[in-house]
């Protein structure tokens, strides 16, 4: 059974609430009705209203003062964030119509980073036609991550893994594997290797290719958490795996919040919101 086929299963056994901030986009007002019609979710639009507990919620992840709160919960991605930390929503799905940093913006100052969590970041769920899924990270927020930026999105990725995959075999990749190459970006992901436990720096064949890691001497060959050395490495890859590889990627999804939160692509199809949305359901429930 496939991870998405996984989801629809544990979405059409619960009754998760999800907000929708972009319920005027033809296509999220087309998805949310097929996720109501189908019993996968209750979909709900942002409130109207600035309400007390609203405005409490959100003062409650920073401190932030009553009355920038108050203004900011006029923008409807802000107002949706708060439902979901005031236990209005279960999630939030948003960015059909939003660039990445706004939604990010909203989540971090109305619904807040997890506990030990410093760098939000991103991850696809990368589907391919032979059946193998993977979680590819950070593909659409952190641009040239640090050593310690590198190690949070590899720490969440793990866990992501975890929850989706069942098991997260790690791979910090970079363009030299072990001590095969040199350079900036090879220092930061052998530090993070380091820091971590996790197989690294390791080449992209390396890591997907049992023959060639054994002939590299150099890990299993079986990963399926890859981690990029930056955004460019992350966007481009994932996008060349949909359009040369067949693969759907589903999200993109932000990782480290208290409450899980989907960044949607801009050209977001209905079928993609609603796999979406399904994916982000079985990450909210317990």
């Amino acid at each position: 059974m496939s991870i998405l086929d996984r989801a629809r299963r544990v979405a059409a056994s619960a009754d998760a609430k999800v907000v929708f901030p972009e319920l005027d986009d033809p296509r999220v007002a087309m998805a949310a009705d097929r996720l109501r019609a189908d019993g996968l979710c209750t979909p709900i639009p942002v409130t109207k209203d600035t309400t007390d507990d609203l405005v409490a919620a959100m003062m409650a992840v920073r401190g932030t003062k009553e009355a920038l709160v108050r203004r900011l919960l006029q923008k409807p991605l802000y107002r949706a964030a708060a439902m979901v930390r005031a236990g209005k929503a279960d999630a939030m799905v948003a960015g059909a119509d939003s660039p990445t940093r706004r939604v990010i913006e909203a989540a971090s100052m109305g619904i807040g980073l997890a506990d030990g969590v410093d760098i939000p970041s991103s991850y696809f769920l990368m589907t391919f036609p032979d059946g193998r899924d993977f979680i590819f990270a950070d593909c659409a927020v952190n641009v040239m991550p640090d050593a310690m930026a590198l190690e949070a999105i590899a720490r969440a990725s793990e866990a992501t893994g975890r929850t989706l995959l069942g098991d997260a075999r790690v791979a910090l990749l970079s363009f030299s594997t072990a001590a095969s190459g040199a350079g900036d970006s090879v220092d930061i992901v052998r530090a993070v290797a380091e820091a971590t436990g996790f197989t690294g720096p390791i080449q992209a064949d390396a890591a997907l290719n049992a023959s060639i890691a054994a002939k590299k001497g150099f890990g299993n060959g079986n990963a399926n958490v890859l981690v990029f050395p930056s955004l460019d490495a992350g966007n481009i890859a994932y996008k060349l795996c949909q359009e040369l590889g067949g693969a759907q990627a589903v999200g993109p999804f932000l990782q480290g919040f208290r409450h899980p939160v989907c960044d949607l692509s801009r050209g977001a199809t209905v079928d993609d919101i609603v796999a979406a949305t399904l994916i982000t359901i079985s990450l909210a429930l317990p």
